[in-house]
């Protein structure tokens, strides 16, 4: 299986809805919770390297083989394999090889159902617009340095690059060429099967009527937690901040910003675009840096800031406000305009060694046996807890649905009876004791919790029959031939 995997956007409207019911969905990123902190420095590599679904199960014959000709085209069965990747690292799926085999039959089935698409597109003549290429090169970039944040440093990612005997200019036609037939067949469908508007009324009705077609309400288990970070030792970190001041006075002294960020950054994927993180919206970085992007003054260095990866010096470019599709101002929870801030930084980062590691952990296992014994859990959190998230001051983060979860979280969540705490579990921020205090099972959704996102959801499900009759019609008349054992 090639690490190189393919923008997330191959399959949206393919794969997603047809496999959300085999297994585990991603949450999504708005209520994704801890263990994590709710917000770290984006493009920085965390202390420890981040945890990633298991490969499939795949033999050296089934990578390299023809798992189907359709028409005059074939898909690979190493393309089968990517996107069955692909989707279980979104899921935080780890099903049995007989769920993982079902799996691998509905990602071949709809990879054939997309040749058909994108083949009729052509047909069709359907054409891309100057707007859409723009949006596709940019989708590129975006695909490419998510591909580069995957691994500890750029030499590691053009090791990789070599040993698949790539290059990043061939990664960049790759994803291109995915992201135009992608857009042909969206193109495809939006000329002949348009998303029609579904009154509320009727929506209601399609819900009451099928619902066995909507997801269930994932189960949901209430915690709190306490989270020890490993943190460098001092030596180490007055070391990388007397590094972050030299790097001030020399942008003080005139040097571009973008030439010290390309010498000194730490962080690759941002030292090439002159530190650029882009606009972002609060919440978006960690906190400290989170409170100077939206109180710095415009243009005006800040002083060496402390993230859970190292120094930084920031500068805010520009701040303006979120707009909604509509072009109006997006609200917060306050009902005020919601700001976003174009950011660029020099990251100096402070290395986490194992020994910083292991002296974290003796300390994590002792509160956890404290807990264990039966000391208020609000008082530990009180005491040692480094959490930087949305919690409660006792550590309570409410009803968190068990999908949201990294797998070896969840496995240890979920193997915890209610009113006792966790074994120590890690993950790429640091060391996390979870105390679980009740549980919710998967349910149906009630009318009242949904009825507002329902027009939207029964258009969306009403096109995809549309879809899903028409791609019957295409493959009726297509030469489908599957290879796949």
């Amino acid at each position: 299986m090639k690490h190189m995997v393919r923008p997330a956007a191959l399959l949206l409207f393919l794969v997603v809805a047809p496999l959300a019911n085999a297994a585990p969905a991603p949450a999504p990123k708005s209520t994704t919770p801890a263990p994590a902190p709710a917000s770290t420095a984006p493009s920085s590599t965390p202390a420890r390297p981040k945890p990633t679904t298991a490969r499939p199960p795949a033999s050296s014959d089934r990578l390299d083989g023809i798992a189907a000709v359709v028409n005059d085209d074939v898909i690979l069965e190493s393309d089968v394999e990517e996107q069955l990747y692909l989707f279980l690292s979104q899921a935080h799926a780890r099903p049995d090889s007989s769920t993982l085999d079902t799996l691998r039959t509905q990602v071949l089935n709809q990879l054939i159902d997309f040749k058909l698409l994108v083949g009729e597109a052509k047909r069709q003549g359907v054409t891309l617009s100057p707007s859409d290429s723009k949006e596709i090169d940019a989708k590129v970039e975006e695909s490419l340095q998510d591909t580069k944040s995957r691994f500890e440093s750029e030499e590691a990612y053009h090791a990789q690059l070599e040993k698949e005997n790539t290059s990043e200019a061939k990664l960049r036609e790759k994803y291109h060429e995915d992201l135009e037939r992608q857009r042909l067949a969206e193109r495809l469908i939006d000329r002949n099967m348009p998303r029609k508007p579904v009154p509320p009324a009727e929506a209601e009705a399609y819900f009451n009527a099928h619902p066995e077609k909507f997801p269930k309400q994932p189960a949901e288990v209430k915690i709190q937690v306490i989270q020890i970070v490993p943190h460098a030792d001092s030596v180490a970190d007055a070391r990388a901040r007397a590094k972050a001041l030299e790097v001030r006075k020399r942008l003080l002294a005139g040097e571009k910003f973008a030439k010290v960020a390309l010498d000194v950054s730490d962080d690759p994927n941002t030292a090439r675009a002159g530190g650029d993180l882009g606009y972002l919206p609060r919440g978006a970085l960690d906190k400290t840096l989170d409170n100077a992007a939206f109180t710095l003054k415009l243009h005006t260095l800040s002083e060496p800031l402390r993230s859970a990866v190292g120094w930084h010096i920031i500068e805010v470019l520009e701040r303006d406000t979120l707009k909604t599709r509509a072009g109006k101002d997006s609200l917060d929870r306050q009902g005020k305009p919601a700001l976003e801030a174009q950011v660029r930084h020099i990251l100096i980062r402070v290395p986490i060694t194992d020994a910083d590691v292991a002296r974290a952990r003796q300390r994590a296992e002792q509160v956890r046996a404290q807990a264990a014994k039966g000391v208020d859990f609000a008082t530990l959190v009180k005491r040692y807890s480094e959490y930087d998230g949305q919690a409660a001051a006792d550590g309570d983060l409410g009803f968190i649905s068990v999908s949201a979860f990294q797998p070896a979280i969840r496995e240890g969540i979920d193997s915890t009876a209610v009113g006792s705490v966790t074994q120590v579990l890690e993950n790429n921020v640091g060391l996390n004791i979870f105390k679980v205090n009740d549980r919710r099972p998967e349910r149906p959704y009630k009318l009242d919790e949904i009825r507002s996102e329902l027009p939207e959801v029964v258009a969306q499900m009403k096109q995809r029959e549309k879809i899903d009759e028409w791609v019957k019609g295409l493959r009726s008349k297509a030469h489908i031939e599957i290879r796949s054992s």
